[in-house]
């Protein structure tokens, strides 16, 4: 990740910004943070979810990597592999793919974890708070390399573990109900390219 010398004072200020280029950054203590590429294997779940919650919820309400969650505490934001917005969003996001946090939160974030103890601290750990602390209702850990998928449902202001699915165990989401999918299937996808 390159670090830019750019600083903001506030949220607000960084928003307003534009380098010119399609580049996602991330605002930490005020200077931004070039958030790096995926890897091809977390594009290619991501972009099979994508295909199974399409029908599901429809092209509007789903939204892909470059969808920004503003969030508190440090980065100032996020943005989700995947993320099932609600139909009010639509509108609010027609300027700019950004959720603020004085608009409701998304219905459902899933994070496909990287390689590395850092980006795995990152997804269990410093997202899952701030996707609580957003209010985000439901939250996916999906891990490639454990070929888990950890389901949180926000309850009372906690996240709750519905179920770690591996193997055949089919999907259950609180938000969407059963997805008619199964975690090996998730990830057969992505290492087969089917």
């Amino acid at each position: 990740m390159s670090q830019l010398q750019q600083r903001f004072q506030s949220f607000e200020e960084y928003l307003s910004y534009d380098d010119g280029t399609d580049s996602l950054y991330e605002l930490f203590n005020g200077e931004l943070i070039e958030v790096p590429p995926e890897s091809g294997l977390n594009v290619e779940i991501a972009n099979f979810l994508f295909t199974v919650l399409l029908p599901i919820v429809g092209y509007r309400c789903l939204r892909g990597h470059g969808l920004e969650l503003e969030v508190r505490g440090e980065p100032r934001n996020r943005y989700p592999d995947l993320t099932v917005i609600r139909a009010e969003h639509i509108e609010q996001l027609k300027q700019r793919n950004t959720i603020r946090l004085s608009m409701d939160p998304p219905v459902l974030a899933i994070e496909v974890v990287s390689s590395g103890e850092v980006q795995r601290n990152r997804d269990y750990v410093a997202k899952r708070m701030q996707y609580r602390d957003l209010g985000v209702r439901e939250y996916w850990i999906v891990d490639p390399q454990a070929e888990t998928i950890l389901v949180l449902e926000l309850t009372n202001g906690l996240y709750t573990e519905v179920e770690t699915f591996s193997g055949k165990s089919v999907i259950h989401s609180p938000q969407l109900g059963a997805l008619n999918l199964t975690a090996a299937e998730v990830f057969a996808a992505a290492h087969s390219g089917v």
